[in-house]
């Protein structure tokens, strides 16, 4: 199965945070699985650690390489991406969301998320 992390998703997964349950960990380490991370949820969280609003205690670099070390594929932004995301009715403001979304939609992938608005678009959901 093709699966895209939200951002809250990855950061309890690289953090190992319980409140990733352990069904949901299972899920992205299967191996039959392949998971992908978009470019739109390297940015958010550059923008909010930059803004006080996520501490790592690490450098945004090295999370960013922590990232890429567990094997997760980058999801680029494309125009179908970004024409996906801006055509969405407007139940989540949040922009990095609706990218998220928009590019689940494009490239037929299930989202893993927590987030409660999800639900209210035409998108295969897990968690």
């Amino acid at each position: 199965m093709n699966l895209l992390l939200d951002t809250h998703a990855l950061i309890w997964y690289i953090t190992d945070d319980d409140k990733l349950p352990t069904k949901t960990r299972t899920l992205i380490e299967l191996s039959e699985n392949h998971c992908f991370v978009s470019l739109a949820t390297y940015w958010e969280m550059a923008i909010k650690n930059s803004l006080g609003r996520l501490d790592f205690k690490k450098p945004i670099s090295t999370i960013f390489d922590i990232i890429e070390q567990s094997g997760f594929d980058i999801l680029p932004i494309s125009i179908e991406h970004t024409l996906r995301a801006t055509s969405l009715p407007f139940h989540h403001h949040d922009p990095f969301d609706r990218m998220i979304i928009g590019q689940a939609i494009a490239e037929d992938l299930a989202i893993i998320t927590k987030d409660e608005k999800f639900p209210l678009y035409d998108v295969r959901l897990l968690w």
